[in-house]
């Protein structure tokens, strides 16, 4: 079994700390929590709750804790869709794509990117 949920701010702690490599709890309290109305005590406990679902990682350099993610931010992304995907929509992307389709705002360089991805499902298919 894969690595427990987590909920949209600590996905967004996540992504925070994977800009910000080795912060400490009072570095990310004064610039994420404080743009997010979040006070210190919120901050550590989100914190310490990612480390315990082995999101984060934390060591003390010079007396204080620093915390860095434990994988990859693309890791964690894959991780959050997935759960997304399997919980919200049963498992199907079709939803998904069916919005995507809908969406006026898709770039050249997302469509690219989308083509990419089903060339190598494709690739996948035929492999098998």
């Amino acid at each position: 079994m894969g690595k427990p949920s987590i909920g949209d701010q600590e996905l967004a702690l996540l992504q925070y700390l994977a800009e910000h490599n080795h912060a400490s709890v009072g570095e990310v309290a004064a610039d994420f929590g404080e743009a997010r109305g979040l006070a210190r005590s919120t901050v550590l406990t989100m914190m310490e709750r990612l480390r315990g679902k082995a999101y984060l990682r934390r060591r003390q350099v010079d007396g204080v804790y620093r915390y860095s993610p434990a994988t990859g931010p693309g890791e964690v992304m894959r991780s959050a869709v997935g759960q997304f995907v399997e919980r919200t929509l049963s498992g199907s992307v079709s939803p998904f794509v069916a919005w995507m389709s809908e969406r006026a705002e898709v770039s050249d360089t997302e469509l690219a990117e989308l083509e990419a991805l089903v060339a190598q499902l494709q690739s996948r298919r035929k492999e098998t």
